[in-house]
């Protein structure tokens, strides 16, 4: 467990460094010079991540993109970061060195009052009333999109890709996607790659420099769009709801906050939707008997239609388990970053202010003693009673406390409404021997798209 310093926070920008020797007394590793542990932890940071467990325990330093952190491994240490009843750690600075160039005022980048005012804004685009009209554009999208799966081989994760950005533009901003869907699209993808990009630096030619690039142009474009709905009053789309929030006092958001929460909530619902959904239908190809399942209970819940009420969500409650299980064990962000502003002491080391400090829902997702046979996939790990004698933070894809995900209830409507659309139409079908190799960093993705064949129920 962990106790604190009660000394003023004197940390006010995560480019703030701690002396050489701070973190000499815990165990760890430097790596090698100017790269620190970068390059072992790009290249394989699953292994890297199981190895410095294995090797240091709970409590370990590291030094990646030039950055010394220590990482907190387990629940109590989930715990400790995202409950965060001391407000003793800060989002802001935590994600500070990856991100501040690309989502520098998105939600999850703002701490404490200012955080808690605009997520309370923007938390009307997730009342049931908009949420019901979400449901609906996600049926008619879903159904839509999936129609041109059946009957031939295909790769998955690209095709998922699409329809989540069509998705995205159709629920979240209410318009159909012009000529600059690609552009969107590739947007997107370099903002995340930038993320972990080992030069910091936006230089023509360089991840960060096409991250940036990236940014610009979605700013320009949300910046317009956002105007545009204060102008006419919008509709019931999310991105008309964030236009129009207001805070207590009455007053509206600058447009820039609105643009910069766009953006990120617009990378949660593509990038980490593709990657919860690939992962979700890789685990049913590898195991028919769940996919069987589920397909009962759709054609139950939708009377075979595919198409889930808003109504009848819970009630699709092997479906929202399986996605648990699938979120367990791979979920979407593989790391949570703090940055400590008061001096703290945990499992009896002591982590001065102004340390980098890292959870690691990979791991603790795979703990042996929360998780028996950590690998195998078994949504019934997510019954009322075994969540019941769990730790409340030995899973945590969602994140936690005042920070955790402000849409995660729509992450749930649009896995199961996609998996009630394809279930009720198609048999998931996995090519004999086929077992994609995964890319796990930073936003885990199977290397090859995920070779699959949607078959028509009918055959």
């Amino acid at each position: 467990m962990a106790t604190l310093a009660q000394s003023a926070p004197r940390f006010t920008h995560w480019s703030q460094k701690l002396p050489a020797d701070a973190l000499a007394h815990i165990p760890g590793e430097t790596g090698i010079p100017v790269f620190g542990t970068t390059l072992a932890l790009v290249s394989d940071p699953i292994g890297y991540g199981k190895r410095m467990h294995a090797t240091y325990g709970n409590v370990f330093r590291s030094r990646p993109f030039g950055v010394n952190q220590v990482t907190l491994i387990g629940p109590d240490a989930n715990e400790l970061l995202l409950f965060d009843r001391d407000k003793l750690f800060s989002s802001e600075q935590g994600w500070g060195p990856a991100l501040d160039q690309l989502f520098p005022r998105g939600l999850m980048l703002i701490d404490f009052e200012a955080h808690r005012v605009d997520r309370r804004a923007l938390s009307i685009a997730f009342k049931p009333e908009p949420m019901r009209h979400y449901s609906d554009a996600l049926n008619r999208g879903i159904a839509n999109g999936v129609s041109g799966w059946g009957g031939k081989p295909m790769l998955f994760y690209p095709a998922i890709k699409q329809l989540t950005l069509d998705l995205a533009a159709d629920s979240f901003l209410g318009i159909p996607w012009g000529p600059e869907s690609a552009r969107v699209n590739q947007a997107f993808v370099d903002l995340v790659n930038a993320s972990i990009g080992i030069v910091r630096k936006p230089w023509p030619g360089t991840a960060m420099g096409r991250g940036v690039a990236g940014r610009k142009f979605l700013v320009e474009l949300f910046t317009a769009e956002t105007l545009k709905r204060r102008e006419t009053g919008g509709g019931q789309d999310m991105f008309s709801q964030f236009a129009n929030a207001t805070r207590e006092d009455g007053s509206l958001l600058d447009v820039s906050q609105v643009v910069d929460h766009m953006i990120f909530l617009m990378l949660a619902a593509h990038d980490t939707i593709t990657s919860a959904a690939s992962s979700l239908l890789y685990y049913l190809l590898k195991n028919p008997d769940w996919q069987d399942k589920l397909r009962a209970e759709a054609m139950a819940v939708t009377n075979g239609t595919g198409n889930v009420a808003y109504d009848d969500m819970t009630r699709m409650e092997l479906t929202e388990m399986a996605f648990k299980e699938a979120l367990r064990l791979i979920p979407p962000v593989p790391g949570l970053p703090r940055r400590a502003l008061r001096e703290f002491t945990f499992n009896g080391y002591r982590i001065p202010a102004g340390t980098q400090v890292g959870i690691s829902p990979q791991i603790t997702h795979k703990m042996p003693e929360h998780w028996p046979d950590p690998l195998r996939f078994d949504p019934l790990r997510f019954t009322p009673e075994e969540v019941a004698k769990r730790h409340k933070y030995a899973w945590v894809p969602f994140g936690g406390g005042a920070h955790m995900c402000v849409g995660l209830h729509f992450a749930y409507m649009q896995i199961k409404i996609l998996l009630a659309q394809v279930l009720t139409r198609y048999e998931l079908v996995l090519e004999e021997g086929y077992d994609p190799p995964w890319a796990p960093w930073p936003i885990p993705k199977p290397k090859d798209g995920l070779r699959m064949m949607f078959r028509p129920l009918a055959d």
